[in-house]
């Protein structure tokens, strides 16, 4: 079996390339925002100082972008993905953008404010608390924190998990590699453990849905 450290190193690595080539104008996702996350946001950011400084973690091409910038606050997008930032950069190239992993965010009381949409799921279970304490870092005392949660089916998951554990994977409970696009890693962690990890990173739930 291969050697799950060094797994989860490569897995990073596999993502970025991943991610590297996609056609992110064939891809719907980087189309309209949803309403459920639009809502979200504009809840996140209104709890922010009018002219508060957000960190958007995994920031992708920019989705979120002019949400934020339209709201008066100022942002810097960080994305481990060279692809991802040359995107953003050529919408909105005013907006500061530097590359980083989840994992080795550098920040330390920089933001009112931390968003990361639709990335979590990449980050593997040791990794979560790690993630969560950088998020906490960078935010200054009283700053919010937004983060999405992917969910899927357990019985699908539980199937998935099995087939990559009978390939020789070293996966635990919840890590699935999904055959499109490309074999993509992805960890669906059980909510509770999920709320665990948040309180013992000094967060508290302000709302949940």
């Amino acid at each position: 079996m291969v050697d799950r450290e060094t797994w989860l190193v490569e897995l990073r690595r596999l993502n970025e390339r991943q991610e590297s080539a996609l056609d992110l104008e064939a891809d719907p996702y980087w189309g309209e925002i949803e309403d459920t996350h639009r809502a979200f946001v504009e809840r996140f950011l209104s709890m922010l100082p009018p002219a508060g400084r957000v960190l958007d973690a995994a920031c992708g091409p920019g989705r979120y972008f002019s949400m934020v910038l339209e709201s008066g606050r100022s942002l810097l997008g960080v994305d481990h993905t060279d692809t991802y930032l040359s995107n953003a950069a050529a919408k909105f190239p005013s907006a500061p953008r530097e590359k980083h992993d989840l994992q080795d965010l550098p920040y330390r009381d920089e933001f009112d404010g931390v968003m990361c949409v639709d990335a979590m799921e990449f980050v593997p279970p040791e990794d979560w608390p790690v993630v969560l304490g950088r998020f906490r870092d960078a935010l200054r005392s009283g700053g919010a924190l937004y983060v999405t949660v992917e969910l899927h089916s357990e019985d699908e998951v539980r199937s998935a998990n099995e087939r990559a554990r009978k390939s020789g994977l070293p996966v635990v409970d919840g890590e699935v590699i999904w055959d499109e696009p490309d074999g993509y890693y992805h960890f669906y962690p059980a909510m509770d453990r999920v709320r665990a990890w948040i309180a013992e990173a000094s967060f508290a739930v302000v709302e949940e849905m």
